[in-house]
């Protein structure tokens, strides 16, 4: 049995009486893409964002490929460093071109040179499809392509896995095939992906696993195309009924 990428062990969260994670059981396997959906407030980015330790875990354990990330005693950011992460805000830095974007972490954490740094950079660029651009500025560019940038730049410090945070929830519809399509190439390169997402056409197609939360909890999970064709739970089926 492989070690999952991503394992989850009775997680609990509070944001002071609040408890938004109740118990959370759950793992991603390498080279797997995981789809959460659930309504807001379910927890799902919550969970998301306590697996690179972004909001500290009440209780519970989660191991990054082996690695327990929430022991007090690990070196939290050379776990991270294989972790990449995608937000629902692209959180680029303004004042800096795409290119200087993808470079500045890989100097700065990676220590690769300027030129080394900048040929990963130019190659991710292309795999997002936005080779030519790299001298824009964010503000130039639309938020369907800042999406990409933002890929492709999680890509540059070359993570064994990816977190997204409902990546396309910010953008207008028709810029939304876009970065769809670059993670379908991304899933199609074996990349292990969890997906916080509203998509249910790209959970349906790309998702090896589809997880359905609700109050804190996972509520059903399982092949995606069969939990959104026949869901078991009723309220798995209301939600469904209101988004398919």
């Amino acid at each position: 049995m492989s070690t999952p990428a991503i394992d989850v062990q009775q997680l609990h969260k509070y944001f002071g009486d609040n408890q938004v994670l109740k118990g959370i059981d759950f793992h991603v396997d390498n080279g797997q893409v995981v789809c959460v959906i659930g309504p807001s407030g379910s927890g799902k980015s919550t969970l998301l964002r306590c697996v690179n330790l972004l909001e500290q875990p009440t209780s519970g354990k989660i191991f990054v490929e082996g690695d327990e990330i929430t022991d007090p005693d690990v070196h939290v950011d050379a776990i991270r460093s294989r972790i990449g992460m995608v937000f629902q805000q692209f959180n680029l830095f303004p004042h800096l071109t795409v290119l200087r974007n993808l470079t500045l972490a890989q100097q700065r954490v990676k220590g690769r040179g300027k030129d080394e740094a900048a040929q990963i950079a130019r190659k991710n660029l292309e795999k997002v499809g936005l080779a030519a651009r790299e001298d824009a500025y964010p503000a130039h560019l639309s938020g369907g392509q800042q999406q990409r940038i933002a890929i492709a730049r999680a890509l540059s410090m070359d993570p064994d896995m990816m977190l997204f945070d409902e990546p396309t929830s910010a953008l207008d519809p028709e810029l939304v095939g876009d970065v769809l399509g670059v993670m379908k190439d991304l899933a199609r390169e074996g990349m292990t992906m969890m997906v916080v997402t509203h998509e249910m056409g790209f959970a349906r197609e790309v998702g090896d696993k589809l997880v359905f939360m609700d109050g804190g909890v996972i509520v059903e999970e399982g092949d995606p195309v069969e939990v959104l064709a026949n869901p078991q739970h009723e309220r798995t089926q209301s939600f469904l009924s209101k988004v398919l």
